[in-house]
């Protein structure tokens, strides 16, 4: 296991693409909220789960030296979510990307997770500016990146998508508390 940030409560780590990994991971894409708020990604079984571990997590570590990692809460080692940095065409740098498993929103982890993205983004990756991009009706969301002092910057489309999402920008002049 690759544990790549840790705070009070949550681990961040690697994805795999074992059976673990991809059984949460297929959940996570098929989850309600995930399919409403961030889209269907058209993963229906635990090969195609990997696939897209693969694909998408593995080729960001690779390309980019960082990706999504999963949330794990530190003292049972559920399988919250996920958070991370994604590289997206249309955006001119790293894009703050984080989603739970419905049983596990409205507890706090999103945020903890997210807050520390960010600090690692900055502390160990040096990366400056961060985006996030989120559907306009994910208040929730959007609630989020207004605590870790994003931003709003407009909207978007990303390149061949038709959907119109609202841009976040954390230039990375504050600390976040």
């Amino acid at each position: 296991m690759t544990v790549v940030i840790q705070t009070e409560r949550l681990q961040l780590r690697r994805l795999r693409d074992d059976d673990t990994d991809a059984a949460a991971m297929l959940e996570l894409l098929n989850d309600p909220g995930f399919l409403r708020h961030i889209g269907d990604r058209g993963v229906r079984t635990l090969e195609q789960a990997r696939a897209y571990i693969r694909n998408s997590a593995f080729a960001s570590y690779a390309a980019h030296g960082f990706g999504m990692y999963v949330i794990e809460r530190r003292d049972d080692g559920a399988w919250l979510g996920n958070a991370g940095l994604v590289r997206r065409d249309g955006l001119p740098g790293p894009d703050l990307g984080y989603a739970l498993l419905a049983r596990y929103a409205g507890h706090g982890y999103a945020r903890e997770a997210a807050r520390a993205v960010v600090a690692h983004a900055r502390q160990e990756l040096g990366i400056g500016a961060l985006h996030a991009i989120v559907a306009p009706a994910n208040a929730r969301s959007v609630a989020l990146l207004e605590k870790l002092e994003f931003q709003a910057a407009g909207t978007l489309c990303l390149p061949g998508k038709d959907e119109e999402l609202r841009l976040f920008v954390n230039a990375g002049s504050r600390a976040i508390a």
